[in-house]
């Protein structure tokens, strides 16, 4: 376990399962997998020990509220958007990595330096609503952007940014994301960089991944590089020609089954559709096939997946599907039962529909499957599991 004095005084209770032994975790997540294919034939499957994730400095990224004054600004949580006194600061949340704390206070009095007044929910003024700060594992280089309520504050901003870039140097992309909304939305669709770098290089398994504002990305980098390993490890030996992606991301399973299987068959050429609505996601995964020298073998689009798929005449060998937490639907499920690819990679961050969902493919038999803890001292998790097409 972990001590944290803002869930001991109750100020801060994201992490619900922090007293459980982490054992303990992982055994109760594990019943609530179990439980959520209850009543599917599990007579071919395997099950692997779930992949542990380290129990502190886990995460890349801190999503934080900014409150309070603009010379003492509040970075972390506001409990009650109507009261800036249940402010929580955050800065030294346990689940980030160490040297994020050294960031915060510069962060700080850059905030305070450009004049970015909090805003306050109640009384709608102030100008700076969160700030996202991420950081590569790979380069440890920074991406830090400013959820603004307008495009007031640029000049001020751009006025202190050249001493904010002294004092951080590793801070290799800045924007600013304007939200104008009074509302519970974390940012806006217009994004204004004042960094000539947009991305971050990231790098799981030696596949270039590239970190974009407005475009997801996993939290915890250490389980996401487990997690695309064994997607590779499952599927290279597979007769896979032709594979599709769906909700593709930034590429991440796509890019990593398409690496491997080109590598184990040199002589053929591998073909991946990746299909993501995203289309900052997409610009993401055409930069890594490109940096791989695959974009030959590669298509991908910004589109909405079920469109896609329900207009393809082309049968793939290979599906991935990653939806978010509604899962991939009982119309695309039922499509893909009828198409019948010989291999369904399935990657799921909500058990529970993932099991409806694979109530539908009753024209596959389970072959594999592990829980991957991206989420710890919470109720949430991943899991991968193989289904292979019934003889």
């Amino acid at each position: 376990m972990i001590h944290c004095e803002h869930y001991q005084r109750g100020d801060c209770r994201s992490c619900q399962w922090l007293e459980t032994p982490y054992a303990i975790q992982l055994e109760q997540k594990t019943a609530h997998l179990q439980q959520q294919l209850h009543g599917l034939d599990e007579s071919h499957l395997t099950w692997f020990e779930p992949f542990q994730s380290p129990i502190a400095q886990f995460r890349n990224k801190a999503k934080m509220v900014v409150s309070g004054a603009v010379e003492r600004p509040i970075l972390g949580i506001l409990p009650n958007p109507l009261d800036p006194k249940s402010a929580v600061d955050l800065c030294d949340c346990p689940l980030y990595p160490q040297r994020f704390q050294a960031l915060f206070p510069i962060i700080k009095d850059f905030i305070a330096r450009a004049g970015l007044v909090p805003y306050n929910v109640a009384k709608q003024k102030g100008e700076l609503k969160h700030i996202l700060l991420t950081e590569s594992r790979h380069s440890h280089q920074l991406m830090l952007r400013f959820v603004l309520r307008s495009e007031n504050k640029l000049p001020l901003i751009q006025r202190e940014l050249a001493e904010l870039r002294n004092k951080l140097p590793q801070l290799a992309v800045i924007s600013v994301n304007i939200q104008p909304q009074n509302a519970a939305i974390l940012e806006g669709s217009k994004e204004i960089f004042l960094t000539e770098q947009h991305t971050l290089l990231e790098r799981f398994n030696n596949i270039p991944l590239f970190i974009r504002p407005q475009g997801f990305f996993q939290t915890n980098p250490s389980v996401a590089k487990g997690l695309y390993g064994t997607a590779q490890q499952w599927i290279k030996d597979l007769p896979i020609r032709r594979l599709w992606d769906l909700f593709c991301g930034v590429g991440g399973f796509g890019l990593h089954c398409l690496k491997v299987l080109q590598t184990k068959n040199s002589n053929q050429k591998i073909h991946l559709t990746g299909i993501e609505i995203s289309a900052s996601a997409i610009a993401a995964a055409t930069q890594s096939a490109e940096e791989l020298g695959l974009h030959e073998q590669m298509n991908f689009q910004s589109l909405d997946v079920a469109h896609f798929a329900l207009n393809q005449a082309d049968k793939p060998d290979l599906v991935v599907v990653n939806p978010p937490r509604r899962g991939i639907g009982k119309s695309l499920s039922e499509f893909l039962n009828e198409m019948q690819p010989h291999f369904i990679l399935y990657s799921s961050c909500n058990a529970e529909t993932m099991g409806k969902d694979l109530q539908s493919l009753t024209h596959y038999q389970l072959e594999k499957i592990q829980l991957f803890d991206m989420f710890p001292h919470t109720s949430h998790y991943e899991v991968l599991i193989l289904l292979k097409r019934r003889d």
